[in-house]
């Protein structure tokens, strides 16, 4: 929960704005300030203080404790301009909470943490459970001194400046090992803890069998990521316990799912009980991996008989691969989430220029895979093959990755065997169709007119197909020095179905220091002015140029009633009974 205080009229308006937006995770303290910020202090997670700074410091410094359990605190002063992380930037969240508040209100974030400041990842703030010298290796990499990353396991990190020798270590693994010195240990969820158990096991009894089993093994409780069963234990009080303890999900699976995995130890108790040989084998081993420790037995003090069990895999760490679309060009049509996955990506694969726009939102320690134009069925297989080596992969397109970019050659090399996440961009339609007016705003299509992949039969078909439906079309890769029939060919095709009148619109470089656009005719259009950076629109038999923009009516029926009154000299408004349900018909449309 997020505590907000204010003091002040000016600082209650924003804090309610924040209340508005965020309901479900914010709680309002009134009353004296001092005592606003004690009680949120020891109830919360995270405080927004809407006042100054120093008064806030004076506010919270007789509560600090630990930095690695005091709450987030984020400053805002009373003009909105600035939202200030004062106190927990890694351990408390103010960091992330400081950037979300300033999205929020237009504030600008204040970052002071060091590793924030210059663009390098907190060695706590990576997910994963850490111990030993955080302080000391950051400063290592802070400074610029040789830092070693060993990983043991190949897990997905954010880009780190590491060197092959160094002085200081992180270290990335899941053996119950203890940090040295200058050493800090990242522990990924690499261990799944298969557990079978009698109805009405204590906790204790389940919760003393992993732990020990774990701790012989010479394994890391920390990197446990889940314990897993048979569905008909999905609610044994026992285990859900353990797993509470332990902080991890419980994961459960059909027992037909579970008979169908090979195990090494399979028992007739299990499946007379639950309808499968083995449990806590089966249920480790389910979703692949290595069996580091067969099925064992928890002992009884008693002499009684057991009544739990347990096995544990190593599960295949999972690489991700990010398909990034940078949108038309400029940094502001970037998305917020495009940006946060290039910061992420330890490896980044693009085409050269594309790289170089984004260059400078690249974290220290990237690597950076890039190649030329007519190399893209090789960009897709490198992103794919590091993604399987365990790595966090951007690979990055123009406009929306998947709209003639990168997504559909990576994905069909892609197998399950690896994350993939699609981040959408802003396509040089949507941008080219922003800058001519409305001329996307009833159905419309894109065309690519290169005949490089597809051949140009196959093309013909569907710019005839499109003009005989009178749809607006968007020709991408329209002319080239090496193609240059293409275009013409396409325009006389929709000419044989439209108006020499028809709008055209033609926009090169959207959005880019040098855009230029201009707003034509199907007859007039000179197809020698047109290149490989140029985005052309035609209109459809509704589209018009009104006022210099190229409109394309999405066919109201309220508008079309507003025009004929306008034209019958009628200055009333239309009956609202006689178009209501046309209207809510539309707005439903529009909301799908």
């Amino acid at each position: 929960m997020i505590g907000l205080i204010s003091a002040t009229a000016a600082g209650a308006a924003a804090r309610d704005r924040l209340a508005a937006a965020w309901p479900e995770r914010t709680r309002v303290y009134d009353g004296p300030v001092g005592e606003a910020v004690r009680a949120a202090f020891a109830e919360c997670g995270q405080l927004v203080c809407f006042l100054a700074t120093g008064a806030t410091v004076r506010l919270i410094a007789p509560l600090l404790g630990d930095k690695a359990s005091d709450p987030g605190v984020v400053c805002v002063d009373e003009g909105g301009r600035f939202a200030v992380s004062l106190v927990g930037g890694h351990g408390g969240g103010a960091n992330e909470l400081a950037r979300e508040v300033g999205a929020l209100l237009g504030a600008e974030p204040v970052v002071t943490t060091a590793t924030d400041a210059v663009g390098l990842p907190g060695l706590d703030t990576l997910g994963f459970p850490f111990e030993g010298a955080v302080a000391s290796v950051s400063r290592a990499l802070l400074d610029g001194e040789p830092v070693t990353l060993e990983a043991e396991l190949p897990w997905p990190l954010p880009p780190l400046p590491t060197s092959p020798q160094g002085s200081y270590t992180i270290r990335l693994t899941d053996r119950a090992v203890e940090p040295g010195e200058r050493e800090v240990l990242l522990r990924p969820p690499s261990l799944v803890v298969g557990v079978g158990a009698s109805s009405g096991a204590p906790v204790e009894e389940v919760l003393g069998l992993v732990e020990e089993t774990l701790r012989e093994a010479g394994l890391s409780v920390r990197s446990v990521a889940e314990l897993a069963t048979v569905d008909a234990k999905s609610r044994e009080p026992g285990i859900v316990a353990a797993a509470g303890r332990l902080g991890v999900p419980v994961v459960t699976y059909p027992a037909e799912e579970l008979a169908a995995v090979e195990v090494p130890n399979p028992s007739g108790a299990p499946l007379a009980a639950v309808g499968t040989p083995s449990v806590a084998e089966a249920a480790a081993l389910v979703s692949g991996g290595e069996l580091l420790v067969p099925k064992r037995k928890s002992e009884r003090a008693d002499g009684r008989p057991a009544m739990a069990t347990c096995a544990v895999v190593r599960r295949p760490a999972r690489g991700r691969l990010a398909v990034v679309g940078l949108g038309p060009g400029a940094r502001d049509l970037l998305t917020p989430r495009a940006a946060d996955e290039l910061r992420r990506a330890s490896v980044l694969v693009g085409l050269d220029q594309y790289v170089d726009q984004i260059r400078d939102l690249l974290r220290p320690g990237t690597r950076v895979l890039e190649s030329g134009l007519g190399a893209e069925e090789e960009r897709a297989r490198t992103a794919v093959a590091e993604a399987r080596k365990g790595h966090a992969v951007a690979l990055i397109g123009s406009g929306d990755a998947g709209v003639y970019a990168m997504a559909s050659p990576a994905l069909a090399e892609a197998s399950d065997d690896i994350d993939v996440v699609g981040v959408p961009g802003v396509t040089a339609a949507l941008a080219a169709g922003a800058i001519l007016g409305a001329p996307l705003g009833h159905d419309h299509v894109s065309i690519s007119l290169s005949d490089l992949h597809t051949p140009w039969e196959v093309i013909e078909r569907r710019v005839r197909a499109a003009a005989e439906a009178d749809i607006v079309v968007t020709f991408y890769n329209p002319r080239s020095r090496g193609r240059d029939w293409q275009l013409p060919k396409a325009l006389a095709i929709l000419a044989e179905h439209r108006e020499p009148t028809t709008p055209v619109g033609v926009v090169r470089n959207a959005s880019r220091p040098d855009e230029s656009s201009r707003l034509t005719t199907l007859v007039a259009l000179d197809p020698a002015s047109v290149d490989m950076m140029t985005v052309v629109t035609v209109g459809n038999t509704a589209t018009r140029d009104v006022a210099g923009r190229m409109v394309t009516p999405r066919g109201y029926r309220w508008q079309e009633s507003t025009q004929v009154s306008t034209r019958a000299g009628d200055q009333e408004p239309p009956q609202v009974s006689s178009t209501r349900g046309s209207t809510r018909a539309s707005t439903q449309e529009e909301a799908r």
